[in-house]
């Protein structure tokens, strides 16, 4: 077969593929039918394709080369998307639907890297792993049952830029508490709204921290509930909060509990911490403000973060990836691959 049928024939594999993944629902934590069906596609395509226990039902995919079962190099991602499902869909340049970007469209490209470069001689392994959206539970039960790789790539949708650093979470929740009372006579409860409202807004004016060469520090309200009904005063209120961090967040964490004083309960339900990543020569960077499996994987090598799509489009009900991005990312895993072995 000529160089440029081919290039065609690895295209429409690569396209084809990626378009079976997303019609295969894979919500948080509904992995195990995408699970599989990878083990089965990987074991068609001769490699040594398990499953790894996770909980329940639930299982990473571990593949690797007959050749080599325990290569310096892995490529991982991870299966399980964001709700609503949706079905594929594409045109000449894009293809559409969950999980086009974040991430089977990555799962797809890094099978086809380490399958061209197995043809080369060059053996790497594959991780794709449940939970990422949610509790990184798959990355964490993997960490238990490393394979002494020295490289893990990750795959999250960069553009194909490889990551500087990744900026990491911290979740907070507000609890305030109050006293019921009739609301015509507000003097004789306590309102645990009118709290909340207040330590929100000294949360507001808090001057969060910044890096030169990542960016600031973000905050986000993304819930709030609280009330009984227009006429009661309220005696609860919540609110959770999410801060992209971009560095440790000790001082974080003291400023948070000094701005919101007495006037609420503070509480530190999740973590995931920042991290600076290695980078290669000749590939263009960016930073991620999301946050990855990539702390829950210490034992599996020195991180790197790149895959194809944008972030700005995934989680979203138009979630797609270019193909020609799907197309770079195959030859841009192969060569960091070939790189960090060499």
């Amino acid at each position: 077969m000529n160089p440029v049928r081919l290039l065609r024939f690895l295209c429409m594999d690569l396209f084809k593929l990626t378009r079976r993944l997303i019609d295969i629902e894979s919500i948080t934590p509904n992995e195990s039918a995408v699970g599989d069906f990878l083990v089965d596609e990987l074991r068609r395509r001769n490699f040594d394709a398990q499953k790894m226990a996770v909980e329940g039902a639930r299982a990473n995919v571990l593949a690797t080369s007959p050749e080599n079962p325990r290569p310096e190099v892995f490529f991982s991602t991870h299966m399980d998307t964001v709700p609503p499902f949706i079905a594929s869909s594409e045109d000449d340049r894009r293809i559409y639907g969950r999980g086009a970007c974040d991430a089977k469209g990555i799962i797809a490209a890094q099978i086809m890297a380490a399958e061209k470069l197995r043809h080369e001689g060059v053996f790497v392994g594959l991780l794709f792993l449940v939970g990422e959206e949610r509790d990184s539970i798959g990355a964490k039960a993997a960490n238990k049952q490393p394979l002494g790789a020295r490289f893990m790539i990750n795959g999250e949708p960069t553009e194909n830029k490889l990551a500087l650093a990744s900026k990491g979470a911290l979740h907070v929740e507000i609890i305030a508490s109050g006293k019921m009372a009739h609301s015509a006579y507000p003097e004789l409860g306590e309102s645990a709204i009118d709290k909340l409202v207040e330590a929100l807004h000294r949360l507001h004016g808090m001057k969060l921290p910044e890096d030169p060469a990542v960016g600031p520090c973000t905050k986000n309200v993304g819930s709030i509930q609280g009330g009984r009904a227009p006429n009661v005063i309220s005696d609860f209120a919540k609110a959770d909060l999410f801060y992209r961090l971009v560095g440790p967040a000790d001082n974080l964490r003291g400023e948070i509990m000094e701005a919101v004083g007495t006037l609420a309960e503070v509480r530190f339900t999740r973590e995931t911490p920042f991290l600076r990543l290695r980078t290669l020569d000749g590939l263009p960077t960016m930073v991620a403000a999301f946050t990855t499996d990539i702390p829950a994987l210490t034992n599996w090598g020195e991180p790197l973060l790149l895959g194809p799509g944008s972030i700005h489009v995934a989680h979203t009900e138009g979630e797609f990836v270019e193909k020609a991005q799907l197309a770079e990312a195959v030859e841009i895993y192969c060569s960091m691959a070939k790189s960090l072995i060499s």
